[in-house]
Order: C-alpha cells, then structure tokens, then sequence
C-alpha cells in the first residue's frame, strides 16, 4: 500500500488499491497492454473516486508535462496533459497571460481539468475549462490517436470534456489565455445576515464582476441561517496602487493527526470570528491573485486536517427556479446535523451550455461543502441531501463524489447514454462502475 499512497484521492475517501502504476514520460508512446481496465491520474485532486481505478491501472501522467507551442502574442497554449495550472501560471502571468477558468486549486493538471470540466468563480461569464480549449489529442486503446475540437469530431470532443478520463488518454490541448495588466485582484467583500441577503447580491453584481463567490457560514440557523461574505473581483487596471506583495512560501501541515481537527465546537467558533471580522459596510481592496483565487493553496497538505479517515466533499447544483428554497432546505439539514466545513462556497452558475455531454455546471446555484467522514452519520447526512437535490431536479459533481447511487447520476446527466458510445473499452473507474453498475 505504501508504494501506491501518492495515488489517492485528495479527500482520502474511499481506499482503493491499484492493481498495477505505469508512469507516462512521452506523449507518443503507445499506452501500456495490461490486464484489466486503465485510467489516466494527474496529480490527485479529485475528493472522491472519480480518479480511482480499484484492482485496475492507473496511468500516471505528470510526466507529460512539456509545453509545446505559447503565443505570447494571442494567448493560444498548447501543452501536455501532465502540465499543472500552477505551472502554466508561473509561465504567463509576468507577461500578462492568465487563466480563462480556473478551480479553486491551482495543482491541477490540464488533463485532469478538461476530464473534470472544471469551473471557476467567473461561470457566470466564461462557462467552464471545456469552453476554452480549441482541440485536444485522444489516445484510444486501439492505438488510434485522434484529433478533437469543437468543430472537428466534435461529438467525441463532447464527451471527452468532462468525461472523467474515460473516452481514452489526453496527450496534449490547446487552449487560450486571457489579457491582465497585472497579477493582482481588485476585490470587493460584503457581509449579508441571510440567504436572502446572498441572492440580493448574487443577482445583482454578477453583472458587474467578472468573478463572484461567497463564503457561508453552514451551521448559522433560523434568522441567520445561509449568512456568509459575498466576494466579487475583477482583475486590477494596469495604474492599481496599494498593491500587497506576493505571498511568501506556503507553510504545509507536517503530519497526519489521530483524529480530525474539525469538530463542531471549533468549527463553530471559526465561523462566529471569520463573520464578524468582516465589517458591515462593504470593503474593496487589491490582493494579489494567489489568495484571491487558491485560499486553500496557501495550506500545503491541508487536507490532512480531517484525520485519518478523511473527508467528503458534497457539491451540488438545483435549477435557479427552485434555487432559494432548495438550497434553504439544504442549509438546514446541514445546520441541524452539526456537520460542516470551514470552506462552505454558494454562487450561482450562469445559463452557458454545458461543453461536454457530463458536465456538471449548469443554470442554477452550486452549494459545496467538506464534511469529515464519520462513517454512517455523514452517510445519512448524504442521504437526506441527495433526497433534496433530486426533488430540485439537481445533480452532484462527480470529481467530488464518492457516495452518488446511479438513480441519482442518471437522473443528474441524462446523456449518459448518449456519452456511453464514445468510451473507450479498456478505459474504467471506480466512480464510472459505482454510478452504472459496470464491469471492471
């Protein structure tokens, strides 16, 4: 198990045991003829078992981290798929490129971000990662290597964006960067009391800034229930002053402790100080972007926090018709419960179509949440959450799943039947033999 452990999800639940590794160093090599099923591995960020592959094999692709052509003039990129975002960063910013969509880690690898189809603080406006790219290298187990875009086999394209790693090997993409003047954020922060209060600003300064998020405090109940600090950005003119410095070196946490460190009553008081600290008048400010964007970058490891027995991460989206009194609903189990995370995000998704046939984001509003694993409790929790979403006519993220019952993955996507003509027979999960019943 030790030689396997760098091969776990980032929420270190559920185990899985690979049957076998093979590390990719180049993007034209054939892939590896195994027994069993295959599935590509960036760098582990996915919470639950969507980049799992139990008693099969996993491809490693970190090694495929060549840059291969930059326009310093237009923005186009191309790269492999091994190549993280932190990494495209450190290249572009001081030129002033940066990333169209983002997550909210930057130590995700291309690859993983176009199978993940992952979206940022700015969906209301750019839509997803899959949005951006403008073609892509597949590499199918028939030893084909196939060229998709938008407009050249764009049904396959379709699929592979956000297709979980399971239409065949991204080798390489392309996609382009967005114009800064600088790498800092002009920020605005405001407290509201209510989840009344977040869809007051939610629906009226997404028009204004590029990027809105909001942080909420998931234990609050009864009139306070759904408070939070709403924070909306753009990118800083090129003439920004009070510019902060960057931040220094991330301090990272040296160990696993015996027990999680998010308790209720810790958690509780967190939330109080973290609310209050913010005034009630509105503030703006600049930040540089790598807070503003990463908060939890700024924690090397931190997922050890949760203990051994790790966590999950619940993350949904329900139809804006019903939006409100949903999410509402939500709140108040998890307020109930007494299970929560200190990182609670609401924000609402804009009406772009999705890019691929499995992509999470769509018109309404994402509530995501970190709950340490207590084993049938937070279980039960789940339960009663998924009850909720699928009377809303939602859907649950699948990068950050590891609990979905396939009623409620083929109600969320219903083309996955649609999507199942394009995988690629040698390509599984664990996730994709949960959710569909399938044969390793």
């Amino acid at each position: 198990m030790a030689a396997h452990a760098p091969y776990q999800s980032w929420g270190r639940y559920p185990r899985a045991l690979p049957a076998g590794l093979r590390s990719l160093r180049f993007r034209d090599q054939p892939l590896p003829r195994v027994a069993g099923s295959v599935l590509p591995f960036g760098n582990g960020r996915s919470y639950g078992d969507s980049c799992l592959n139990n008693g099969g094999t996993l491809l490693a692709t970190r090694g495929l981290d060549r840059f291969l052509a930059f326009d310093p003039g237009t923005g186009l990129i191309r790269c492999e798929a091994g190549v993280l975002l932190s990494e495209i960063l450190s290249l572009t910013v001081g030129g002033g490129w940066f990333l169209p969509v983002t997550p909210g880690t930057r130590y995700v690898t291309v690859g993983g971000a176009i199978a993940n189809d992952v979206h940022g603080k700015n969906h209301h406006l750019a839509g997803t990662f899959g949005h951006q790219v403008t073609r892509l290298e597949l590499l199918r187990s028939s030893g084909e290597r196939l060229r998709c875009g938008p407009t050249e086999r764009a049904d396959l394209f379709a699929a592979t964006i956000g297709g979980l790693g399971l239409t065949g090997l991204i080798t390489w993409a392309e996609f382009r960067l967005k114009r800064i003047a600088n790498p800092y954020v002009q920020v605005e922060r405001t407290r509201f009391d209510h989840l009344d209060g977040f869809f007051e600003l939610a629906l009226g300064t997404d028009r204004e800034h590029e990027y809105t998020v909001a942080w909420i405090d998931c234990l609050a109940s009864g009139r306070r229930l759904g408070r939070g600090i709403y924070l909306a950005g753009n990118h800083a003119a090129p003439t920004c002053e009070g510019a902060p410095r960057p931040p220094g070196r991330a301090p990272s946490i040296p160990f696993d402790p015996p027990l999680s460190l998010i308790a209720t009553p810790t958690l509780r008081a967190f939330n109080e100080i973290f609310y209050r600290k913010q005034p009630r008048r509105p503030t703006n400010g600049v930040e540089h972007f790598a807070p503003f964007f990463y908060p939890l970058d700024g924690i090397g490891q931190w997922n050890r926090i949760y203990g051994p027995k790790g966590f999950l991460q619940y993350q949904s989206v329900v139809p804006m018709s019903v939006g409100r009194d949903a999410t509402r609903a939500m709140l108040e189990c998890i307020a109930g419960s007494g299970q929560g995370s200190f990182l609670s995000v609401l924000k609402v998704f804009g009406d772009r179509p999705a890019a691929g046939l499995l992509s999470f984001p769509r018109p309404g509003v994402t509530l995501a949440l970190d709950f340490p694993y207590k084993g049938r409790a937070t279980l039960r929790l789940f339960e009663t959450l998924d009850t909720l979403v699928a009377q809303a006519g939602g859907a649950i993220y699948p990068a950050k799943d590891a609990h979905m019952s396939p009623r409620l993955f083929a109600v969320g996507y219903p083309r996955v039947d649609e999507f199942r003509r394009h995988l690629d027979p040698a390509f599984s999960s664990s996730f994709w033999r949960r959710v569909t019943g399938a044969v390793a």
